[in-house]
């Protein structure tokens, strides 16, 4: 018997991996966008001071 290729999957296996890597590196690549209202958040740590 001889030694059958899986070409089919193994492109798959492939493509499956590469679409992964670039999702995490899409979703690294982007900042996390934050609204932050420092002034409020100095108030807050003055009423705790107290």
């Amino acid at each position: 018997m001889g030694v059958t290729e899986l070409k089919r999957k193994g492109r798959r296996n492939k493509a499956v991996a590469n679409n992964r890597t670039a999702k995490i590196k899409d979703l690294l690549r982007k900042p996390e966008v934050r609204n932050v209202d420092v002034e409020a958040i100095k108030a807050q740590f003055e009423a705790n001071k107290k």
